[in-house]
Parts: structure tokens; sequence; C-alpha cells
């Protein structure tokens, strides 16, 4: 029989060293993440801690999708054909500017993880509950690329939502994309922002 593991085996100084990354992490600005991103073993790690998230019924409803080396470069040019069919009606500047955007979303990043939210439809377990655990993979991998040292920032937007892009990265009709993950180093640490007021979201229920 295994038992399950103790936080306070290691000490207290190694959950106050987690409690502190938990408190002060940060997300990166999607454009000064750079070189050098993690390598393999560090990748596989940061997918497996991703994967002990909240999952009843233990249906794995989820998948990853990684963009990296010479493949940054084809994708993002594909997104940007995506982008320009899909906007084709949009004022001309302004869609040569965003077009010029997708044509490299991925090319500055290392590392993308395309987090697929892949739920069981015919299991017991809620669709909303199956898609909520496919954000909690997306804030381990934050968690644990952070506890690694290295930078990450968690979008949707139109890779994640076009019909093209959909299509260009195989994600399926009962599918939905939970997270693109931009994942290396920053250039420059991120300034803090403000954070939510605990008292003005917390309240406790009384019997009435």
């Amino acid at each position: 029989m295994t038992k399950s593991a103790d936080p306070t085996q290691n000490g207290a100084s190694d959950g106050e060293a987690l409690l502190s990354l938990m408190e002060t992490r940060r997300s990166a600005a999607v454009a000064a993440i750079g070189e050098p991103g993690p390598d393999d073993g560090q990748l596989r790690r940061i997918l497996t801690i991703a994967c002990r998230a909240p999952d009843h019924g233990a249906l794995e409803p989820w998948r990853f999708i990684l963009i990296e080396g010479e493949a940054r470069a084809d994708a993002s040019r594909e997104v940007a054909r995506s982008y320009a069919v899909e906007y084709a009606a949009t004022e001309p500047a302004k869609l040569q500017k965003f077009t010029a955007l997708m044509a490299r979303i991925f090319i500055a990043a290392p590392v993308t993880i395309i987090v697929v939210s892949s739920p069981d439809p015919a299991a017991k377990i809620s669709l909303f509950e199956q898609e909520l655990s496919a954000g909690a993979v997306c804030m381990n991998l934050l968690t644990a690329a952070n506890a690694l040292g290295f930078d990450a920032n968690w979008v949707t937007g139109f890779a994640a939502t076009s019909v093209g892009a959909r299509a260009l990265f195989g994600v399926r009709a009962h599918e939905k994309v939970a997270g693109v993950i931009f994942l290396g180093t920053a250039k420059e640490r991120p300034a803090e922002r403000k954070r939510p007021d605990i008292d003005a979201i917390v309240s406790r229920w009384t019997p009435a």
C-alpha cells in the first residue's frame, strides 16, 4: 500500500517556496517571451505535472499539441493565411496589420503548447466539469514552467477559436482549445498589477 505524499516531510521551507512562487507568479507578455526554452526533459516534466489536475472519473479529457522548432514558422504562416481569409472584408490597413502579427505569432517563443479540451460526451461526468479540468491543466502547466525558471503566457484568441486554425491543428468538432500557452524566457520581468480585494469577493453562507 502506498502512502500519500506528506508535504511537511521535506520541511516547511519547501512549502514556503511553493507558496511564494504562487503568491508572486506573473504571466509574461507574449512579445517578451523568447529563448531559451525548456529542453526535452524539462518539457516532458512540465507536461507530466500539468496532467496532475483534478480529473473526475479519470477521463483525461485533454491533450497537447506542441509547436516548436521549424514548425513555428510554418504554423505562423498558415494561421496568417487563415486570418486573411476569414477577415477578408476588414478594412485593408487593419487586415494587413493583424495578418502580419499572425504571420509571426509562434516565431519568438521556443515552444507553444496548445491545450485541447477533449471531453467524452458519453461519460457520466458533465461536459462542463471536463472542460474545467482542461483549465486546471493549463494552470498547472504555468506553475510548473515558472517553478523551472521559465516564463509563460496563457491566451486563446484567433489561433484557438477560428475555423481555419482549428482545422489546421486538428481540433475535432467536439473539442475546444482551452489555451494557447507560449513558453520560454522573458526578456524583461513583467510589472506587478492590481490584484483582487479578497474581502470584496468572499462571503460566508449562513442558514436563513
